[in-house]
């Protein structure tokens, strides 16, 4: 299959969310079905019209084969399924596998679903050993390694190699919140400014509270069927124009570099493909678990030179009505993370932007819009590109 041949084969025809936040008595299980029962229905598709499911993992569900369990929650026999384990960077590269799966004649509608019950699933301990779970096994974690530790030493290399300030990160989670507010479905809807961000509790120097994503209850599902398929459906859809992958390392110890991942080279892959660079795009939907990480996307994607993502935030280009806005549903900082949910909810955003009538969160005249997903610790990387038309 040539590089190239996903390019407008398939859309995206049907996007939902759960209930978001501390939802008791809702499981992960339940919340991935909620969020599948509205993408339903906003494709015109029934279940029985499915004859693929793709998810990805689980923190709180005890479940080893969870594509099949959720297949099984939902009554689905499809012709293909699986779950996918690549961190946050689950959702775009699952993208990429319903596209492969239509576009081989495979599968006629793949759902793609992801979320998990973290808020209300486990205890507060249980989400630290979690977080602290994190790095080799050998080489790091015996000497304290945390996730939040290595988001923090990444942070702090590119402080010290280009000058990013801790006003600039405070800025990330400031903007976030602010699209957040706009978004009716968002866990965090109070105003957030400079001062609370740096006054908040210390996480892992220089990385403070509120620079770290929310922890959630969310599920998020998408549809995907064939461009040709999409036409004869009610809603407006958004096509797959290009998407790339790279995948750099496991361990921060193996990293090539702290301020030089594998953003670049899948976004190089998905402007290739799509035809189009970072000057066509026009919303864009960047993973964000810490302050530190969309501005390195919005580095290596070509959005703004090498050192500069701090001050595209700083100075106000990545708000809505901005050169380039970023997170127009807040992000994993303000709207929602689950898991896998987090970067999920970036491709139903954009879906969202792309069909327009957003009021106030509405990025205007949006035709082409760009998901990144990372998962890991900077580790696994995936872009897609998605437009209004063929």
């Amino acid at each position: 299959m040539k590089r190239d041949t996903l390019r407008n084969q398939v859309a995206i025809v049907g996007v939902g969310e759960s209930d978001i936040g501390k939802v008791p008595g809702m499981s992960g299980l339940g919340l991935n079905a909620q969020a599948a029962k509205r993408a339903l229905d906003d494709s015109g598709l029934r279940l029985s019209d499915i004859d693929g499911l793709l998810t990805a993992y689980s923190f709180t569900e005890p479940y080893f084969m969870l594509g099949s369990v959720l297949c099984e929650y939902l009554g689905m026999r499809p012709r293909y399924s699986t779950s996918v384990v690549a961190g946050g960077a689950s959702p775009t590269i699952m993208l990429r596998h319903a596209a492969e799966a239509i576009a081989m004649g495979t599968c006629n509608a793949v759902l793609v679903c992801a979320g998990e019950n973290r808020a209300t699933g486990r205890s507060r301990d249980q989400a630290v050993a979690a977080l602290a779970s994190v790095g080799h096994p050998y080489f790091e974690r015996p000497y304290g390694a945390s996730i939040p530790g290595c988001y923090a030493m990444i942070a702090r290399r590119h402080m010290a190699e280009f000058g990013t300030t801790l006003e600039q990160m405070a800025a990330v989670a400031v903007t976030t919140r602010r699209h957040a507010m706009l978004h009716p479905n968002a866990q965090m809807r109070k105003p957030l400014t400079l001062e609370d961000v740096q006054n908040s509790k210390p996480i892992a120097d220089p990385l403070r509270m509120l620079d770290c994503c929310i922890i959630s209850d969310a599920g998020g599902a998408f549809i995907v069927t064939s461009a040709d398929r999409a036409k004869d459906l009610p809603g407006k859809a958004a096509y797959l124009a290009g998407i790339g992958e790279c995948h750099t390392h496991e361990h921060l110890t193996c990293a090539p570099s702290l301020t030089e991942f594998g953003a670049r080279q899948s976004g190089e892959s998905a402007y290739q493909m799509a035809g189009l660079g970072p000057s066509d795009i026009d919303v864009a939907q960047l993973y964000d678990c810490f302050s530190i990480v969309p501005i390195l996307e919005l580095e290596e994607l070509g959005f703004c030179p090498r050192g500069q993502g701090g001050r595209f935030y700083e100075d106000g280009h990545a708000a809505i009505g901005g050169k380039l806005p970023v997170n127009t549903h807040g992000g994993m900082l303000s709207h929602a993370h689950a898991g896998a949910a987090g970067g999920l909810f970036g491709i139903v955003e954009a879906v969202r932007q792309l069909r327009g009538g957003l009021g106030a969160r509405q990025v205007q005249g949006a035709e082409v819009a760009l998901v990144h997903n990372e998962g890991g610790i900077m580790s696994s990387h995936c872009t897609a590109i998605l437009t209004t038309s063929l």
